[in-house]
């Protein structure tokens, strides 16, 4: 579950593969009240490993890291550990890079260079469950969010409509998995593939997209 206001200390994971930039960062965020880092990564398996020791409440990811990219990295965390955050931290602000990172389930986008504060604010915020981007990646998710529905809902799989129209109907994922006889691990990874095509960061965007779009609109029906 997100962290709620006053639950003590965020504690944090960073992963970068340059040490002078990982070691700014953490210097950094060892000056702000109420986080800690844990831990420190150099590659995307070193990541989630650590991790999956750690079990911090976020992790910030940088995406071009040897062994396994963060992307790859971000999907085998949160396929793993649901209740860690990721806030991705890149110098890469391509469309394709922003959508497979919200598709692999980070939280937020920053791009390197952002001020203090902007980082602060961030980490915090993605550790209470809110998404976050910096300005330019925001615009970018606004303009996939202003995708005729049609348009966006041709890029989604068979598989991936039958779960849309089932969150639409407002399913939770458990009830989603047994009525399509999949595991309920799927079935977050096709919700987090989701978000991304549908350029969105909360359940309740997707549910408002599919349902502009006409899914989710029937009852539902008795499982089989």
């Amino acid at each position: 579950m997100p962290r709620a206001a006053g639950q003590g200390e965020i504690r944090v994971l960073v992963a970068d593969d340059h040490p002078i930039v990982r070691g700014g960062l953490i210097a950094l965020l060892d000056t702000l009240p109420g986080l800690v880092v844990v831990g420190e990564a150099g590659t995307g398996r070193d990541a989630v490993a650590l991790a999956r020791r750690h079990r911090p409440d976020v992790v910030v990811m940088d995406l071009r890291m040897p062994d396994l990219d963060g992307v790859a990295a971000t999907r085998a965390i949160r396929a793993e550990l649901p209740d860690t955050a990721v806030l991705v931290l890149t110098m890469f602000d391509e469309d394709a890079l922003v959508a497979a990172a919200l598709a692999a389930g980070a939280r937020g986008y920053l791009l390197k260079g952002a001020e203090s504060a902007e980082i602060d604010r961030a980490v915090r915020a993605v550790a209470g469950g809110v998404a976050i981007f910096s300005p330019t990646v925001a615009d970018q998710v606004l303009h996939r969010a202003g995708t005729p529905p049609s348009t966006v809902l041709a890029g989604l799989t068979p598989r991936e409509r039958e779960v849309l129209d089932l969150v639409a109907r407002g399913l939770g994922n458990a009830t989603i998995a047994g009525r399509l006889g999949l595991s309920p691990k799927t079935v977050g990874n096709h919700v987090s593939a989701l978000f991304g095509k549908l350029g969105v960061a909360t359940r309740a965007e997707a549910v408002v997209r599919a349902r502009e779009a006409g899914l989710g609109t029937g009852p539902v029906e008795p499982a089989r």
